[in-house]
C-alpha cells in the first residue's frame, strides 16, 4: 500500500526505534533475575529510543518542533509543526517483559493533529492515520466497533497506582461503569488502548491524567476510524485537559453521561 511521504517518514522512524526496543526487551527479560532489577536499564532504553526518533524525524523534517516524554520540548524554526512523541508507552509492561507497549508519534500542525503512527515492535503491529485519509493496521482499513448497547461492550480503562492518580475517584468510576458493560480491560499502554478502539477491539476507553504524547497519535487514529474523542465534558480537548473518553458515537455519549458527573 502506498503512503504519503509524511507517513513514510514516521513509519521509518518508528521501525528504527522499534528494533532497538525489541532488542532491549530481550535484555529486560534476562535482567528480571537480577537483584538490582531492570529499572535503570529500561530508563536508558526509553531515552535511547527517543533520541533515535528525534534524530530520524528532524533529519527528514528539519525545523519541526519536538515534544518527547523524556527530553521535553525542543523548539524548532518551523513554529507551525510539532512532533509529539512517546518513545515507550507502557514502560511498566516493558519493565516486566509484557509485550504490550508502543512507540507513539503524532504530528501537530497549527494546533491540530494531522498524522499519527503507533507501533508495537513486540508483535509488529503498525497503526497509521492521516487526516482525511483513514486509519489502518498493517494496511487493513480500520473502523470503530458498531455496538450500540453498553451491556454488549468491552471498555478499556486506566487504573491509578501508588503515587499517581485519584484512587477513590477511579474506584467510583469503575463501579459506575462495571454494572453497565460486558467487560472492563486495563492493558497499560494508553496509545495502544486508543488504537484498539480504532480497530474495534475495544468499544470504548477512558482514562484520566494522561499526557499529550499518550494521546496525540491515538486521537487521530480513532477519528479517522469513525470514532469520537474528547475530554470528560464530552466536547473538550483531551490534549489540553489530560482526561480522555473515546469510542463510537453512541459509546462515547454514554460514557460521558456516566463519567462527567463523577
Amino acid at each position: 500500500m502506498l503512503h504519503s511521504a509524511l507517513i513514510n517518514v514516521m513509519v521509518k522512524a518508528a521501525r528504527h526505534a522499534g528494533r532497538s526496543l525489541k532488542r532491549d526487551l530481550g535484555e529486560v527479560e534476562h535482567l528480571q533475575v537480577s537483584l538490582k532489577g531492570p529499572a535503570n536499564f529500561v530508563t536508558m532504553a526509553d531515552k535511547r529510543a527517543e533520541e533515535l526518533l528525534y534524530a530520524d524525524l528532524t533529519k527528514s523534517r528539519p525545523g519541526y518542533g519536538f515534544i518527547g516524554e523524556e527530553g521535553g520540548t525542543r523548539e524548532g524554526a518551523d513554529k507551525s509543526h510539532t512532533w509529539i512523541v512517546d518513545p515507550l508507552d507502557g514502560t511498566t509492561n516493558f519493565l516486566h517483559g509484557i509485550p504490550q507497549f508502543a512507540i507513539s508519534i503524532g504530528l501537530q500542525r497549527e494546533g491540530t493533529i494531522i498524522a499519527g503512527v503507533i507501533y508495537n515492535p513486540a508483535n509488529d503491529e503498525l497503526y497509521i492515520a492521516e487526516r482525511g485519509k483513514g486509519a489502518f493496521l498493517n494496511d487493513q482499513r480500520l473502523r470503530v466497533a458498531g455496538r450500540r448497547q453498553l451491556d454488549e461492550c468491552v471498555i478499556g480503562c486506566g487504573l491509578p497506582h501508588i503515587g499517581r492518580g485519584d484512587l477513590p475517584q477511579s474506584r467510583q468510576e469503575m463501579t459506575a461503569i462495571q454494572e453497565k458493560v460486558a467487560g472492563l480491560r486495563r492493558f497499560g499502554a494508553a496509545s495502544l488502548d486508543m488504537a484498539f478502539v480504532a480497530a474495534g477491539r475495544l468499544d470504548g476507553y477512558w482514562e484520566r491524567n494522561l499526557q499529550p504524547w499518550d494521546m496525540a497519535a491515538g486521537q487521530i487514529m480513532i477519528r479517522e476510524a469513525g470514532g469520537v474523542v474528547s475530554g470528560m465534558a464530552g466536547d473538550d480537548d483531551c490534549l489540553k485537559t489530560g482526561h480522555l473518553i473515546c469510542g463510537n458515537e453512541f459509546v462515547h455519549k454514554e460514557l460521558v453521561k456516566i463519567l462527567k458527573p463523577l
